[in-house]
């Protein structure tokens, strides 16, 4: 009787630029600290303990909690950005609570390779990948996946409502994404210009915008500011950083002005202005005064 095959791997690799090299884990450590590097890095131990992919339910929420001695709202604030930074595919994981993404899986090809060449992998469920990025010795049976993926949840009827809202997201998606040129999503020229570049380079990244997220899109932009010339801004961050979400401009508080220069400052002080060359004018015209 053939030995099972392994699912998990015993280590992956990070690179050593991994501080460095991508500007969301710089974001990450800036809004988290060493916490967040910490939910990130046992995340991916526990997915790659596992094969490409885990379950992330409520009850693995308490579990990393526990066994990191951090709350339970820190790993889900930490968790909600990873998948907004597309560290873990979002889709996936909004359909089926499953973790997982393309790199990940890539990854995954490079660690069974040696051993998947005599024993090639059979994968059933949530493989990303395309059949051109898919390495040889990966054998995805794709119907059973698609099967797989719709029980994910509940494994009973509710796996063909899951597929009708699959496929009824794609439609929107398609409705959004067609041929955005012509299309006019709000009044001001420049920001729907914005708008369209921004829905297209969610297209470009595989991250396609439906018609309820590209409302939802607007709604934040209102939210953040009624300046139209600074939401055209925001939008253009984003795509200039590569990011899957809009957020406020760097330097700016929720709620306040922009600041249109600096302060006159001095360790947190704020200076008089004074004219210096009235000052002179005045203290000459008073020891003229006095000489008299």
């Amino acid at each position: 009787m053939p030995r099972p095959q392994k699912a998990g791997i015993d280590y992956f690799p990070l690179d050593v630029n991994f501080f460095s090299a991508d500007n969301r884990i710089k974001i990450l450590k800036a809004r988290f600290g060493a916490d967040g590097i910490t939910i990130f890095i046992y995340l991916l131990c526990e997915i790659y303990r596992a094969g490409y992919f885990m379950r992330f339910d409520e009850d693995a929420l308490f579990v990393v909690s526990d066994d990191l001695s951090m709350s339970s709202d820190k790993v889900k604030q930490v968790l909600n950005f990873l998948l907004e930074r597309s560290l873990f595919d979002n889709i996936l994981f909004q359909s089926d609570k499953v973790l997982t993404s393309t790199g990940i899986q890539r990854r995954f090809q490079l660690a069974v390779k040696e051993r998947a060449k005599k024993n090639p992998i059979e994968i059933k469920d949530f493989w990303l990948l395309s059949n051109d990025e898919t390495e040889p010795f990966i054998k995805v049976n794709r119907s059973l996946n698609n099967s797989q993926k719709s029980k994910g949840n509940s494994g009973n009827n509710q796996s063909n409502s899951q597929e009708i809202s699959l496929k009824e997201s794609k439609v929107k998606e398609s409705k959004v994404n067609k041929d955005n040129s012509s299309h006019e999503v709000v009044s001001d020229p420049a920001l729907n210009r914005a708008i369209l570049d921004f829905i297209d380079f969610r297209k470009k990244i595989k991250r396609p915008l439906t018609d309820h997220a590209l409302e939802l899109l607007i709604k934040k932009l209102d939210g953040m500011t009624q300046d139209q010339k600074e939401k055209v801004e925001i939008l253009n961050q984003s795509i200039m950083n590569g990011w899957i979400g809009i957020f406020p401009l760097k330097g700016d508080k929720k709620g306040q002005p922009k600041q249109s220069g600096a302060k006159n400052q001095f360790h947190n002080f704020e200076q008089r202005e004074t004219d210096y060359d009235a000052l002179v004018q005045k203290q000459l015209k008073g020891r003229l005064g006095g000489e008299q």
